[in-house]
């Protein structure tokens, strides 16, 4: 190719590029990244979280994984349930309901990162656990990711007088150990159905003993501690929660801003973990999230585990980090009432620095 026809390509190629993106660029409604693209067209891109993996015997663990549909009233809801390679019948195991994060835009129970934490989390705490694949927005805005989970919740719990058919909840769970958990917007959940489970008269069935909040999905209309200095990851939470619940009533909406809630003290368990890291922008509101429940009439133990030199959800991005393995032997003690940590017993558990 000459090279004054290699410059014509070379101009022409570049026209072609400039006008894709452009289009690319203007066919765009919006963005969440690393999370979603909304094309105008009504399309949803997810960047990630949509890789699944089937539910199986971890050849490292152990852990037993399949899956069930979640009957509700015109709800098709399912979950992964995991059972540890300990259980047996003749002694129950203290239960896990959990749910996973992804910005209530991606992920799901079935992603390669969830079923490998689960995993871990079973496998460590000797637990059975059962995590909750709820709908996700933009194509179902919240309060729907929330009914599901509430719907799932209830059908795990129907299991505790012998109902349900579900044999692993039957056979192996505790249902005066129950205990709910999330990580990021997961952790927004779990906080939002032990809210509904302190409401609601009939969840005498079961003994929700506790929580644990993974850097929890939590924020408000005022900025706290140093949520304004980074003004992009401020925006990107706003953002978040707008299209993920158009509906809402803002960003003191008591779903995403627990210290708004007048219901906050009847806050359905009595002990509460929350892990907070010091490079996330969501580490202030895990802390206000503590003061809130203080300083309300929940009679309760919160205590908040503050990860030095971390980023949002390191623990279940980078599993095999000492400081995430640090957590993971923590909250195994924490599901297992009577191996509480003496640290968090004592008082605020600092993860040191190295």
């Amino acid at each position: 190719m000459s090279g004054k026809k290699s410059f014509s390509y070379l101009l022409l190629t570049l026209h072609f590029l400039t006008t894709t993106v452009a289009t690319n660029t203007s066919a765009v409604l919006y963005a969440i990244y690393p999370f979603i693209i909304v094309y105008r067209d009504g399309r949803v891109e997810r960047l990630i979280g949509t890789e699944v993996v089937p539910a199986s015997v971890d050849p490292t663990t152990g852990v037993r994984s399949k899956d069930v549909v979640i009957t509700a009233p015109e709800l098709h809801i399912s979950a992964r349930v995991y059972l540890p390679k300990t259980a047996t019948s003749t002694h129950k195991l203290p239960l896990l309901v959990y749910y996973h994060g992804g910005a209530f835009f991606t992920e799901s129970a079935f992603s390669p990162t969830y079923h490998n934490h689960l995993n871990s989390i079973v496998a460590e705490a000797n637990v059975v656990a059962v995590s909750v694949n709820y709908r996700l927005a933009p194509e179902h805005p919240l309060p729907i990711g929330y009914e599901d989970s509430w719907h799932a919740l209830k059908w795990v719990l129907s299991h505790s007088e012998g109902n349900g058919n579900e044999t692993w909840l039957k056979n192996y769970a505790d249902f005066m150990h129950v205990y709910l958990g999330g990580d990021s917007a997961g952790g927004n959940i779990a906080h939002n159905m032990a809210i509904r489970a302190g409401l609601d008269h009939e969840m005498d069935r079961a003994v929700i003993d506790g929580m644990f909040l993974n850097c929890p999905h939590f924020w408000g209309k005022t900025p706290i501690g140093n949520e304004a200095s980074n003004p992009e990851e401020q925006a990107q939470m706003e953002s978040i929660w707008i299209h993920a619940y158009p509906n809402s009533t803002g960003f003191d909406d008591p779903l995403l801003n627990p210290a708004m809630d007048p219901n906050l003290w009847k806050l359905g368990c009595k002990r509460v973990l929350v892990y907070v890291a010091e490079k996330d922008i969501l580490r202030d509101r895990g802390w206000y999230y503590e003061k809130a429940l203080r300083k309300s009439k929940w009679d309760g133990v919160v205590k908040v585990v503050d990860v030095k030199g971390e980023g949002h959800d390191f623990s279940v991005i980078s599993p095999n980090s000492t400081k995430a393995k640090m957590v993971l032997r923590q909250l195994a003690s924490f599901l297992n009432q009577g191996k509480v940590l003496r640290g968090l017993i004592a008082g605020h558990l600092t993860v040191p620095s190295n």
